[in-house]
């Protein structure tokens, strides 16, 4: 359904439009001529113009000229008489969509309509994605400033323009597909394709024929030929992610597209040659598996050209509020809830949670937060994070879990100290406050208890002099 504005100096004709369009569900507005539907035009947005060619004082051809300049993304379409064919076609030339001849049937009007909306919301939705996706892969607008995505982003600015192969290491979660998108963007391959697979998400035959296209009669259900994934990306960038979870038959054969850019199609003969850039990630340990024999070793070398390791968010923590502030913004316009931002205690939270899912988690915990918000913050009671309640019975986990052969309490003081510490980053202030003591008592309690500070977090010695 569109909004739509009816302009005709014939009340019968014009009126017998808007009731007929409003009984089809669009929102419909009227001019009785084109001086007044330019002043609507000034006022407010439309999907559709609807106007007649020739009226008195201001005619169609001043209300096309006006929407193209106030509103181009509007359709406007001309109801034209018979005499007045050759001046409806000079007007498509400087941007009507379509027109229709008087008389016309209410339906073929319809018909037009709707054509014009859904060309007009095609148009939209392909021209934001142009841009979103520019705007998503652009480096600049990555969000984080923390020292580690630095150091990925250093590496990534470098190899971006190059050909090289990339693997891309990190759990689950971590923005490997961001970076691989952000790579193949901002290299010379930019503006070619860039094809996504998911390895882990088809079996093996499946997964063959998805990279390497297959030919009619292949296998039993193929009953017609495919193009694979080599193919569309030819030129562009392949993006093979969780690649660890191939089968050893699959790697022989992306091997051998990598060394010799050729193979083919499942069920064919004609061998095929592409040029592709491969970008592989997994959240596998692949020097194991190689040692293992889980991973070709040959096919390892030729992935790990460039290794780029993604930090996982309990290692950028500084990252957490800029992330939050972004997916806030998002999903407050998705859901159109005015959240504006995070209340402080809320923030402290999130920095003390550990984060196993990663920026995955973080999104899907602003999304739930967002929705369940009701005032224009996020605070602590809008947020659930973790596992909060036993499998069971829906209780809360016990916050110190004693083993049946009893547990020194030095013990649990030490692990208490420590996971305060490491969930606070390990600053010593924030782990005090986690656990309701002064910085100086915590401070003895990391002496007595014999904590080691990891090197990295550890205060600089004061210089004497």
């Amino acid at each position: 359904m569109g909004r739509i504005l009816v302009v005709d100096d014939h009340d019968s004709l014009r009126k017998g439009l808007v009731r007929a369009l409003g009984n089809a569900g669009h929102d419909v507005e009227e001019a009785a001529n084109g001086t007044a539907a330019i002043e609507r035009l000034q006022d407010s947005q439309f999907d559709v113009v609807l106007t007649d060619l020739k009226m008195g004082g201001a005619d169609g051809m001043d209300v096309l000229r006006t929407a193209r300049k106030l509103q181009p993304n509007a359709a406007v379409i001309l109801m034209t008489a018979f005499g007045s064919i050759h001046t409806a076609v000079e007007a498509m030339k400087i941007g009507a969509a379509d027109f229709v001849q008087k008389p016309f049937e209410i339906e073929e009007m319809e018909l037009k309509i709707e054509k014009a909306i859904e060309i007009r919301h095609l148009k939209y939705q392909v021209d934001y994605l142009r841009t979103a996706q520019q705007d998503l892969y652009d480096f600049d607008r990555i969000v984080g400033a923390s020292g580690a995505l630095g150091q990925v982003l250093g590496i990534v600015k470098k190899v971006a323009r190059s050909n090289s192969t990339v693997l891309i290491r990190g759990e689950t979660g971590t923005g490997k597909e961001l970076i691989a998108g952000s790579i193949h963007h901002n290299s010379l391959r930019g503006t070619k394709t860039f094809v996504k697979v998911n390895c882990a998400a088809l079996q093996e035959n499946l997964l063959e024929s998805e990279l390497f296209g297959h030919e009619k009669g292949a296998f039993t259900s193929a009953d017609k030929q495919r193009i694979g994934r080599f193919e569309q990306a030819d030129g562009g960038t392949l993006f093979l992610d969780e690649v660890g979870d191939m089968s050893p038959n699959t790697q022989a054969k992306i091997l051998r597209v990598l060394q010799e850019h050729e193979f083919e199609r499942l069920g064919g003969t004609r061998t095929l040659r592409v040029d592709v850039r491969i970008i592989a990630a997994t959240n596998r340990n692949l020097a194991t598996m190689v040692q293992e024999g889980k991973f070709r070793e040959d096919l390892f070398y030729r992935l790990n050209v460039v290794s780029v390791e993604m930090p996982p968010l309990r290692d950028r923590k500084e990252d957490i509020g800029a992330l939050a502030e972004f997916f806030i913004r998002r999903f407050s316009t998705e859901l159109k809830k005015k959240v504006d931002g995070i209340q402080p205690d809320a923030l402290k939270v999130m920095m003390r949670h550990n984060w196993p899912g990663n920026i995955r988690e973080l999104e899907n915990v602003i999304e739930r937060a967002v929705l369940l918000a009701d005032g224009h913050t996020i605070g602590t009671g809008d947020l659930q994070i973790g596992d909060q309640t036993s499998a069971s019975g829906g209780e809360k986990v016990p916050a110190v879990k004693i083993p049946p052969t009893g547990i020194p309490l030095e013990d649990i003081e030490r692990q208490a100290v420590t996971e305060a510490l490491r969930m606070s980053n390990w600053v010593q202030k924030d782990a005090a406050e986690l656990l309701a003591i002064s910085p100086r008592v915590m401070n003895y309690k990391i002496k007595i208890l014999n904590i080691e500070i990891p090197r990295s977090r550890r205060p600089l010695e004061p210089v004497a002099g």
